[in-house]
Formats: C-alpha cells, sequence, structure tokens
C-alpha cells in the first residue's frame, strides 16, 4: 500500500467514525401523544362594600406590592387581591364618576406593569397616585 492509499484510508475511517459519532449526539425529541391539560376551574369572589368601605382596603393591599416585587415575594398574588378588590368597586365609581374611573383604570395598569417588570418604583407610584385618587373620590362621594 502506499503512503497516500494509507492516510486517504485513515481520513475517510476518522471521517466515518466522527460521522456515526456526532449523528448519535443528535437531539431527540419525543411528542406527548396527548397534549391536552386539564384546568381545573377558579372561582374568585369578589369582596362586597361601598367605595368608603372598599377603596382604602385598595390603597393598604397596593401599599403592600412594592415589597413583594422588590422581595420577589409573592407579587402575583398581591396583584390578584388588589384586583379583585379594584373589580369589586369599579363598577361603583364609574357610576359615581365616569371620568375618575379610567384614572384609576390608568394607576392599576401602572401596578400591573411594575409586577411584570420588577419596577417597585411603579408600585409606589400606583400608590400614591391611587391615594390621591381615592381621597378626591370620597370627598366627592361620601
Amino acid at each position: 500500500m502506499s503512503r497516500g492509499h494509507v492516510i486517504r484510508s485513515l481520513a475517510l475511517g476518522i471521517s466515518a467514525s466522527l460521522g456515526v459519532s456526532l449523528t448519535s449526539c443528535a437531539t431527540t425529541v419525543i411528542a406527548p401523544s396527548d397534549t391536552t391539560v386539564p384546568i381545573a376551574a377558579t372561582a374568585t369572589t369578589l369582596p362586597t362594600g361601598t367605595p368608603a368601605q372598599l377603596l382604602p382596603r385598595l390603597l393598604v393591599e397596593v401599599g403592600k406590592l412594592s415589597d413583594a416585587i422588590g422581595n420577589n415575594d409573592h407579587k402575583a398574588q398581591q396583584l390578584q387581591t388588589i384586583d379583585n378588590l379594584w373589580n369589586a368597586v369599579r363598577p361603583a365609581v364609574a357610576s359615581a364618576d365616569g371620568v375618575i374611573v379610567t384614572s384609576f383604570d390608568g394607576m392599576i395598569a401602572l401596578c400591573h406593569t411594575g409586577e411584570k417588570v420588577n419596577r417597585p418604583a411603579d408600585a409606589d407610584k400606583c400608590f400614591r397616585n391611587l391615594t390621591a385618587l381615592a381621597g378626591d373620590f370620597l370627598a366627592k362621594h361620601p
């Protein structure tokens, strides 16, 4: 055998074994046969009360959001509590003052942004503005 023939055979052998070893490293994805996941129904009971009762409770819960975001501790649950209180009191606020309700909605959206992007400062700003809005609303609609 000539030296060139040996080198070529060796190169082919290395290429073949490299090809086999590389194909054995390929990622295998096994698709499940059943991709449906049953979702348990959850019922949310909204708090009840007048705006004079619910708005102060809303402010207390919004005041806790900044710490929950900063500590990355139960922030989604805190936001759910805020949403439940706002959803309970929103119809009464909208009925009494159709303009101020949009400002409340904007501040609740800011709370959501703060939770989503982990920015406690947004929750603080939300709290300050909601405190002013609630004070104005309750002064006009005791």
